[in-house]
């Protein structure tokens, strides 16, 4: 039961992060973004996301293993590699 708990919490984050890369492949964002700047494009697209805070939650997440950059500053701003790279 916990196992399939747990993929299930990651099969969910993993939608997040798709749904994120998503539109901002939609949008043609590039460059560096915020949080708060990607939960607007997000809900533009009619993705509701429910906070800037999710999303750095799920952007902070993938910088982990080197899928996001993250360029500390005030406030924090997320570079998402084009996955055709």
């Amino acid at each position: 039961m916990v196992a399939a708990v747990l993929y299930l919490c990651m099969a969910m984050r993993e939608g997040e992060f798709e749904r994120i890369l998503t539109v901002l492949e939609e949008a043609d964002a590039d460059g560096t973004l915020t949080a708060r700047e990607i939960c607007d494009l997000l809900e533009d697209h009619g993705e509701a996301f429910g906070s800037a805070h999710r999303v750095a939650t799920v952007l902070g997440r993938r910088a982990q293993p080197g899928e996001v950059e993250v360029i500390q500053g005030q406030p924090y701003r997320y570079r998402v590699p084009d996955r055709d790279n």
